[in-house]
């Protein structure tokens, strides 16, 4: 049956269709950005009406065909093959149909490099392996990092120091305002919650021996490690990061020059040195904050300091100096290694700063939960 004409409102456009649900589609004058938005949702819609057994397009008359034209012909061809219908096309001139060619090529690529769907099995076992490839790097990273301590530490004139201070002046110095307020106020508060809960029983006077052991032995480290995450954690990520991505970073391979001991070296020495000054500054402010609290209920000076320092003991002195080190270690580490690992792209030095503060802020966690666990053991 002869294929009976259908009006279309737009120019370029000639829709023809016969009884047996074959459809022609003539387009005619330039198909360039102009006419194809016009054509576009007209011409799909018709397609996924899904009546249609088969599509022919007519080019002949084509006199003009851009980018927007080979898209919409790939579109075309793209939503009748999903439809199951079968698509011809007539007529095209010569000159476009190697980009058509290359077009529809570059297609069937897309659609082969896409994903196939994984089963339970498959996903965990690539989620697996990109585990193991992480604690691979990480500790091949701890391995090079503390190589590269002990050499400044052994060899002191390889260091270059004038990094290493204007490390600690970012670390140490700059965030000590913070530091201090984050520290009062923690006192301030954890002493007046202790003493509204112990005024019932009349146990005031032990705020003191409570707020000592606690800031000392547990919260000063660990706060301070927080902020040093989510403070300085995320500007060696940041700066780092941004060597990366700026290839900077291997300008220095390629002179001969170690990131880690370049870059890395100076961040984990001016956090080590800096991180312990800092945990004594946030317990002294937050003895600032308790102090304030038991003055306000009647106690004398002189009572909360000597109840502080008598329960506060060696042992725990100690234990809170090891936790100094060893989270000043996991932050700087974990971020400087994320900025090394930063990839391409305008958002890649984001995803290394987030992740540095949360990686930071995990590990810190965890260390910290094995450290009551093995003090509890030990009896520290």
């Amino acid at each position: 049956m002869r294929p009976s004409p259908q009006t279309s409102p737009i120019p370029g456009l000639a829709v023809l269709q016969d009884s047996s649900g074959a459809l022609v589609v003539r387009l005619s004058g330039s198909l360039n950005a102009a006419t194809v938005s016009r054509l576009w949702g007209p011409a799909l819609a018709r397609v996924r009406a899904g009546d249609l057994k088969s599509l022919r397009l007519e080019l002949a008359e084509a006199e003009y065909i851009d980018g927007a034209g080979l898209a919409l012909l790939v579109k075309l061809r793209a939503e009748g093959h999903a439809a199951g219908i079968a698509v011809e096309m007539i007529g095209l001139p010569q000159r476009y149909q190697h980009l058509l060619d290359l077009a529809f090529r570059a297609e069937a690529e897309e659609q082969d490099a896409k994903p196939a769907k994984r089963d339970l099995g498959g996903a965990l076992k690539e989620r697996l392996g990109l585990m193991t490839q992480d604690l691979r790097e990480l500790v091949c990273f701890v391995g090079e990092s503390s190589q590269v301590v002990y050499r400044s530490l052994r060899y002191p004139r390889g260091v270059r120091w004038n990094d290493v201070v204007d490390q600690a002046l970012a670390v140490g110095v700059q965030s000590l305002p913070i530091l201090l307020l984050i520290g009062f106020l923690m006192g301030l508060i954890m002493s007046f919650q202790s003493v509204i809960t112990l005024q019932r029983f009349g146990g005031e006077i032990y705020v003191p021996n409570m707020l000592g052991l606690v800031m000392f032995r547990e919260m000063g480290p660990l706060v301070t490690a927080i902020l040093l995450a989510a403070r300085s954690g995320s500007a060696f990520a940041a700066e780092i990061g941004t060597m990366r991505v700026n290839e900077e970073l291997d300008a220095l391979t390629t002179m001969g020059i170690s990131p880690v001991r370049f870059l890395v070296g100076p961040r984990i020495l001016s956090s080590l040195a800096v991180v312990p000054v800092m945990t004594l500054f946030f317990n002294f402010a937050s003895l600032v904050g308790g102090a304030l609290v038991m003055l306000s209920i009647g106690f004398p000076l002189v009572t909360f300091t000597s109840r502080v320092f008598a329960n506060v003991t060696a042992p725990d002195l100690i234990g809170s100096a090891i936790k100094m080190v060893v989270f000043s270690l996991l932050v700087a580490g974990v971020s400087c290694l994320k900025g090394l690992r930063t990839g391409g792209g305008a958002s890649a030095v984001g995803r290394s700063t987030t992740g540095a503060v949360v990686s930071g802020l995990i590990l810190i966690t965890v260390a910290d939960g094995l450290f009551a666990v093995l003090f509890y053991y030990f009896n520290f």
